[in-house]
């Protein structure tokens, strides 16, 4: 499992801007192509690129996007895209609640950035460069894509309908979106460990497992035992004779890190059974 699940949704941005397709199609502007060397402006990001990058150009706006994201000036690189309502009123402290999130995306960041061809036609542009895919330890060729607002060069991170939806959520944005995640997350996790039961007792005459022997057995992630991944505390009870099990599973901080509790029980048949509530973080007990 990941560090930050909240970076799997998060990575709206920072990896492969606003879920551009992987291998992005070359494109026929030849003079992008033919040019051989960017200019100088001392940035190393600068170094891989294969065509003349002009300030303020929808490239220039790329290379300091990703720049800034690896310096992790993250408000900063936030601002050069179509995110900034969602940050605009965060304070310096606020901010720091996503440190874990936006770093462990600015640690993929290459120190190269590749940028090898834009495309501008009126105010929309595409910019392609190499960038970490799914797999972060390869980099892809990616499209990146640019509205120029009011003069300037934006990147659109997400599409029209998230982003009226950022305008007015403003400041409260990221955080309805990482409880949303970790929401998620912690239903992707109960339902892992109801899996993990049923391989285990497979291999143990039916009988179930506690939470360590599910890790020790590599059923289940050494990560269940913190809040860092999912933002939530899971506690697992298996009966005395081992066959029933139940799991809960409850904010690590109400109204930051998720607003629901959840509770994993087996049914008559023996199957799991999951229920959700807001119960201001206590446990949801069935």
């Amino acid at each position: 499992m990941r560090a930050s699940k909240f970076f799997s949704v998060f990575a709206f941005v920072m990896i492969a801007v606003c879920g551009c397709s992987v291998e992005a199609s070359k494109h026929d502007d030849k003079t992008a192509e033919v040019t051989t060397e960017a200019k100088n402006t001392g940035n190393s990001a600068l170094k891989g690129a294969s065509i003349q990058i002009d300030p303020g150009s929808p490239a220039d706006t790329v290379r300091a996007f990703y720049s800034k994201l690896r310096d992790k000036k993250f408000r900063e690189a936030i601002y050069l895209t179509n995110l900034r309502p969602a940050v605009e009123g965060l304070t310096d402290t606020e901010l720091k609640d996503f440190d874990v999130d936006f770093e462990a995306i600015s640690q993929q960041i290459p120190q190269v950035i590749e940028i090898n061809g834009e495309i501008i036609s009126g105010d929309l542009a595409t910019v392609t460069a190499k960038l970490p895919g799914e797999d972060p330890d390869k980099l892809e060729l990616q499209k990146i894509e640019l509205r120029r607002n009011n003069g300037v060069w934006v990147i659109l991170t997400v599409d029209t309908e998230a982003e009226k939806k950022i305008k007015a959520e403003g400041k409260n944005y990221f955080y309805n979106l990482r409880i949303e995640t970790h929401h998620d997350e912690a239903r992707k996790m109960l339902d892992r460990v109801s899996k993990a039961q049923i391989a285990f007792a497979a291999g143990h005459k039916g009988a179930f497992g506690e939470m360590k022997e599910l890790i020790e057995s590599g059923f289940l992630p050494p990560d269940i035992e913190s809040s860092v991944s999912t933002g939530y505390n899971y506690a697992l009870k298996v009966a005395s004779d081992k066959k029933k099990y139940t799991v809960s599973a409850v904010p690590a901080e109400y109204g930051k890190s998720g607003k629901l509790s959840f509770w994993v029980d087996l049914d008559k048949n023996g199957s799991p059974h999951l229920d959700s509530k807001d119960t201001g973080g206590k446990p949801l007990n069935n």
